[in-house]
């Protein structure tokens, strides 16, 4: 087998294999012993079935596990003789082995860029110090008053009101047939949240406990179901109860309902710890953006597209099932998919320079990645979007994943090498409008 290589760009490459007809012949003499090995044909015992026969009752299989393999063996040989690992598929353009031809065939793939690194090194910072007030965390005890509320079932013959929670059964008609899908019996929800169309919460508060009314309500245009989306339906209703929501008072009781605090005072120290730790790790993530960005600033590289691609369609399908949670359609956007890849394209870009580059000081500074670290990276992952552990790593496995993973890792390795050898310059916060948005409340509160 011989081979020619050919840069189709600094980061393309094509490689094209001559194979003569002794090493064609061998390969598929080889995988014709393997299916003689194990036919069984009537008339002959197993294993002695001539070759002959086994090539024509197989030949269609044969001819194509034979080239495969010669295919996976050779690109194995090569780009271990090379010295190169594909960012990319491999892409083989390749017809199939004929018995005594010469077989020529190419595969292509794409590289990471050469490029010199800068000093990335002792490089000056300014990362903002840290600071929670008393108010912010007040305020996250509202909301975890908010979130522990009772609704009490209240005796007062009157109609509800926004803030009050109600119990109703509704059913939605078109042509005075029922809309399948669009009817509950016994919901509860809570007015003047935003979280129903006010049309509909109009015709609940028209309604005493115990009356039915009507009215004829618009769906919205991004509804779920396409047919009805903006269509004017008749929204049937039956009040039940009122329920008035009590809020908790401010005391230990609290805390140990929030998580099991033992005081209100352990409470306010666990917020206020969560809240230091998450924005310290949002300064420490803005400071390595400025090392980031100023270092990718100095180097000029040719992106591998496939990456680039990749990451669109990775943000279009994040996009799309952020928009099915909501119940809205993807047509909602009123944007075509040829123009919402262009406009996350600038994006992908910069996250594949930025992998590039990080990739390269990796490299450079011999850092490795561990199998259990990976585990570890994928229990995160898990974790967070409810996953199961084995299920999500053998997903990886299966779908080559795991390689992207252990880039991933060791772009963050690299990152930090980078940080913990910058000078930090602390300065004084900013505004509160400047912070990107805290976690949320139960997660301070379980911290």
């Amino acid at each position: 087998m011989e081979y020619k290589v050919e840069e189709l760009s600094s980061v393309k490459r094509k490689v094209n294999v001559q194979v003569p007809v002794e090493e064609v012949n061998a390969a598929i003499a080889a995988t014709v012993a393997l299916y003689r090995k194990d036919a069984d044909i009537k008339g002959f015992r197993k294993g002695k079935v001539p070759s002959s026969i086994i090539e024509g009752r197989f030949k269609k299989q044969i001819y194509n596990e034979a080239t495969t393999d010669l295919i996976n063996l050779h690109i194995n040989e090569i780009l271990s003789e090379m010295k190169l690992a594909p960012l990319s598929r491999i892409d083989v353009d390749a017809k199939e082995l004929v018995k005594g031809q010469e077989f020529n065939y190419s595969f292509s793939f794409e590289v990471a860029p050469e490029f010199e690194l800068p000093e990335y090194k002792g490089l000056e910072v300014e990362e903002e110090e840290v600071e929670v007030k008393k108010e912010e965390v007040e305020a996250v005890i509202e909301r975890l008053r908010e979130r522990l509320a009772e609704f009490i079932v209240i005796e007062e013959d009157r109609h509800p009101e926004a803030g009050d929670a109600v119990v109703i059964d509704f059913e939605a008609f078109k042509d005075g047939k029922p809309i399948e899908g669009v009817k509950a019996q016994n919901f509860q929800m809570t007015l003047g949240e935003g979280n129903a169309l006010p049309e509909f919460e109009e015709i609940v508060m028209g309604l005493k406990p115990g009356q039915s009314g009507e009215g004829e309500v618009v769906l919205p245009e991004d509804f779920i179901n396409k047919e009805l989306a903006g269509q004017k339906v008749l929204m049937k209703v039956h009040l039940h109860t009122i329920k008035e929501r009590k809020l908790p008072d401010i005391d230990d009781e609290l805390a140990q309902k929030a998580g099991g605090y033992e005081s209100i005072e352990k409470l306010r120290e666990a917020i206020e710890k969560s809240y230091m730790a998450t924005r310290k790790e949002l300064t420490r993530s803005v400071a390595q953006k400025k090392l980031l960005d100023e270092l990718k600033a100095k180097v000029d590289f040719e992106l591998p597209e496939s990456l680039v691609q990749s990451h669109v369609e990775q943000k279009i399908a994040e996009l799309k099932g952020k928009l099915e949670r909501q119940g809205k359609n993807f047509e909602s956007l009123g944007k075509t998919l040829e123009e919402l890849q262009e406009e996350f394209r600038p994006e992908a870009e910069e996250i594949v320079k930025s992998q590039i580059f990080l990739l390269a000081v990796a490299q450079k500074e011999g850092l490795t990645v561990q199998p259990q670290e990976l585990d570890v990276e994928l229990q995160k992952i898990a974790y967070t979007t409810g996953q199961d552990f084995a299920a999500l790593k053998n997903f990886y496995e299966q779908n080559n994943l795991m390689i992207a993973l252990k880039d991933k890792v060791l772009a963050d390795k690299a990152m930090n090498l980078i940080y913990e050898n910058a000078r930090i310059k602390l300065v004084p916060p900013g505004s509160d409008d400047e912070r990107e948005e805290e976690p949320s409340e139960e997660s301070k509160s379980e911290e």
